[in-house]
């Protein structure tokens, strides 16, 4: 059945009313705080038939009326109006990112914690997947006697974590010429497949350095293991929601939601196909979810989505907040891994 304008009216007022107080909401509110022109009685039955309808649930212990699972779908497809994100919030967002971030890792965990503040929920960034990201550059930059960091510029990442034991009392060209000679064999190939290249196209003439070349794949590998990190943010923020005050089980229930990583891993690797996403309470396919819900919003570089930044709480959730500051932080996550994709391509030094 299509709803008439004037139960649509009524039913946003209701759901935003609910998202700001988390109170049952009655006819005499929406009289006085949004729809005056119309009497206590006519917003009465317009609100039975919404309950009748599905749109509506009665709490046992008031007399105003609560948004279903429906009625949120209904707000989030139909009603709410997103609008832009305000010079007061990016400031809020930007503050996090201040000073100069030089690595992945400070990107994804900063996104984090501004997106969990920003909106009072907990967060969760995935960081750029890496399985199928494609290798632009390697480079080798000299620490110490034997020892060099590794530089990996992907299509997606900067990656400057892998510290390796190179051939004691290699000079600087040295370093130069094996960085070049690796850049031209292996640029272009996956890095999930770097290792089988590496073994399989191994230069003949470092033919004796082949411990070393085997030793960078398998440190590689285990930076590539830590790169699809999961950072989760916030998760006491329940705690300040009235829905969780006094409702340990339901916040026990959430927490244990939130530990199980691998849920949301897959949950957020599905999504980074979407630009956003919206689930709400049984919409999740996941049980742990089912009381909840999770708004994601992918980031790119490029065109190319490359990751997953979002939000889970509860369905009485601030969509419209909500939506505004995951769209504005996956811009930002976006110019700022490409800079830093920038800064890489034309790494030379340490």
């Amino acid at each position: 059945m299509e709803l008439s304008e004037r139960k649509l009216r009524i039913l946003q007022a209701i759901v935003d009313d609910y998202i700001a107080t988390a109170l049952p909401v009655g006819s005499r509110t929406l009289t006085k705080k949004y729809i005056s022109e119309l009497s206590a009685a006519t917003i009465r039955n317009e609100m039975s038939d919404l309950e009748e309808l599905g749109y509506l649930d009665s709490p046992h212990t008031s007399a105003g009326r609560v948004p279903s699972y429906k009625a949120y779908r209904l707000y989030v497809d139909r009603m709410m109006r997103v609008g832009e994100i305000s010079e007061e919030e990016s400031s809020f967002v930007n503050a996090y990112f201040d000073q100069r971030v030089g690595e992945m890792e400070q990107v994804i965990k900063g996104a984090a914690k501004a997106v969990s503040d920003a909106t009072g929920y907990a967060s969760m960034v995935l960081a750029p997947q890496q399985d199928n990201a494609v290798l632009r550059r390697i480079q080798l930059v000299p620490l110490s006697s034997g020892v060099a960091l590794v530089v990996l510029v992907t299509d997606s990442a900067v990656f400057k974590d892998t510290i390796i034991h190179v051939p004691a009392g290699m000079a600087s060209e040295e370093f130069h010429r094996v960085s070049e000679m690796l850049t031209q064999r292996f640029a272009g190939k996956k890095l999930s497949e770097l290792a089988r290249y590496a073994l399989s196209e191994m230069p003949g003439e470092l033919a004796e350095e082949k411990s070393f070349f085997q030793a960078l794949t398998r440190q590689l590998q285990v930076s590539l293991h830590k790169q699809n990190e999961l950072v989760v943010e916030g998760a006491l923020n329940i705690f300040h929601l009235p829905e969780f005050q006094n409702d340990m089980e339901r916040a026990q229930s959430f927490l244990m939601a939130l530990d199980s990583r691998e849920t949301l891993y897959q949950m957020l690797s599905h999504a980074a196909k979407m630009e956003f996403n919206i689930t709400i309470g049984p919409e999740n396919p996941y049980d742990e979810l089912k009381d909840m819900s999770v708004v994601t919003a992918s980031y790119k570089i490029g065109d190319q989505p490359v990751g997953t930044v979002g939000v889970i709480g509860p369905v009485r959730m601030d969509y419209r907040r909500v939506i505004r500051i995951l769209n504005y932080m996956g811009r930002s996550m976006g110019e700022m891994l490409s800079h830093m994709l920038d800064e890489g391509s034309d790494h030379k030094k340490g």
